[in-house]
């Protein structure tokens, strides 16, 4: 494993984080443990069904010391905060950095997708994003971390031997050599210490 903070040295802004099949457990597992302090904002694409409705921002609202959202179109960006896509609607990030929700068609069978979260990102946070791919049966995310990659942002996968489904992160890693490929809790030490190279 790289050192992680030969990356972070440089500020990150914010982080985009994509999964499917089994995302909500790896989320639980990755998030747990983070601080009341975190300052990163975190935005996320977890593959729901259309018809459900989602209480992700509610049940992680119970585990978690900072806020947690659904994201709302044309809400900015805030700092220290969760945001999940609500679903049946494709999330990207405007120039602005505020929220945009939309109904274009979906994207490997997806919306909201990964790649439109992570593609948008990537073009407002250029070097100041990282990109994180969990478990997950499809390959949505694998391109919008390849954009995240070419637009100078950290990308981090999740190692396909732990991952319930391992389809997502390996056709991430089939795309471009990510980064980093971790385990969860691995995962979670990145993000801790991008937060606190942040705080710099």
């Amino acid at each position: 494993m790289k050192g992680p903070l030969s990356h972070s040295e440089r500020r990150i802004e914010a982080v985009v984080v994509g999964a499917s099949a089994g995302g909500v457990d790896a989320l639980f597992t990755l998030l747990e443990g983070l601080p009341a302090d975190w300052r990163l904002p975190v935005a996320v694409v977890i593959h729901l069904p259309e018809s459900h409705e989602s209480r992700l921002a509610e049940v992680f609202g119970h585990r978690l010391p900072f806020p947690v959202r659904e994201a709302e179109d044309k809400a900015p960006v805030a700092a220290g905060t969760l945001y999940f896509a609500p679903p049946g609607y494709h999330l990207s990030i405007e120039r602005e950095r505020r929220f945009s929700l939309s109904c274009e068609p979906p994207v490997l069978f997806s919306r909201p997708a990964i790649d439109v979260l992570m593609a948008s990102a990537a073009d407002v946070y250029g070097p100041a994003l990282a990109g994180v791919l969990l478990t997950g049966a499809n390959d949505d995310g694998a391109q919008g971390l390849l954009r995240v990659h070419q637009a100078g942002g950290i990308t981090v996968v999740q190692d396909p031997a732990e991952a319930l489904v391992p389809t997502m992160p390996r056709a991430a890693i089939a795309a471009h050599a990510p980064d980093f490929v971790l385990s969860l809790r691995d995962i979670r030490m990145l993000l801790l210490q991008l937060d606190s190279a942040h705080a710099h």
